[in-house]
């Protein structure tokens, strides 16, 4: 029996592109001196169970399908052991073969480790609509007496008016324009007008996309806080923004 398996095993030396040397075998082996201490009967026994491990290794379906390393280490050991048990047929310990067998068969015993696993983050849930989209008048800029020119202090408001359409969905503006109870009603519709168009140019400006915007002039008839005509008002003077 032990004749056939040293024939065998020299005709399998080229099957495996796994080489290994006999110095590192040496090296990379915990158990070699161990196994090299062991009498001969001993010895052929060890070595026969490490080649018939790595022959039904070499056969199992699961790790000849699965793209295994321990399929390759199977083979390498089956092959280095019977080249070890051909030598012990003559009562010769060759450490070549007797370390590359033992160094196969730790590394066929081996379990890889397991791939690195990607971790994806839970998709961020949707964000939450404001309630102040919802409200009548979404912006308010106010205006110096007898002006239609933007003031300073109007950036914040209409930066956040456009800052809130993507946030609140919003697909329609409507701009108001207002004046205070000075002046007849002739100009303070005028006025008015003028001021809704200045915040329309400054919204339309500020890259809304396809949002519609519709202009619209109420001179001094809807003062937010009413007063004797010919009052003037900073709290009237203003444009209203609203939304859809």
């Amino acid at each position: 029996m032990l004749g056939i398996r040293s024939l065998t095993a020299w005709s399998a030396c080229g099957v495996v592109g796994v080489a290994l040397t006999a110095s590192a075998a040496l090296a990379q082996s915990e158990d070699y001196s161990e196994l090299m201490a062991l009498g001969d009967s001993a010895l052929v026994d060890e070595l026969d169970r490490r080649y018939q491990a790595g022959l039904a290794a070499s056969l199992d379906n699961a790790l000849i399908a699965a793209d295994d390393p321990r399929y390759l280490w199977a083979l390498e050991t089956k092959t280095q052991c019977a080249i070890a048990l051909g030598f012990m047929e003559s009562s010769t310990r060759d450490a070549t073969s007797i370390a590359n067998c033992v160094e196969a068969s730790n590394r066929m015993t081996e379990v890889p480790a397991p791939p690195a696993v990607t971790v994806i983050p839970p998709p961020q849930p949707p964000q939450q609509r404001p309630a102040s989209c919802d409200d009548a008048i979404v912006g308010m800029v106010f205006f110096d007496f007898d002006s239609a020119e933007l003031r300073p202090d109007s950036t914040a408001a209409l930066n956040s008016v456009a800052d809130n359409i993507s946030v609140c969905g919003w697909s329609a503006l409507s701009v108001v324009g207002h004046t205070d109870q000075a002046g007849t009603d002739a100009y303070n519709i005028g006025l008015s007008q003028e001021r809704a168009n200045a915040v329309a140019a400054a919204l339309r400006s500020r890259s809304i996309g396809g949002v519609r915007i519709e202009v619209a002039a109420r001179g001094e008839s809807e003062p937010r806080v009413p007063l004797a005509d010919g009052t003037r008002s900073p709290q009237n003077r203003r444009v209203e923004i609203s939304a859809d």
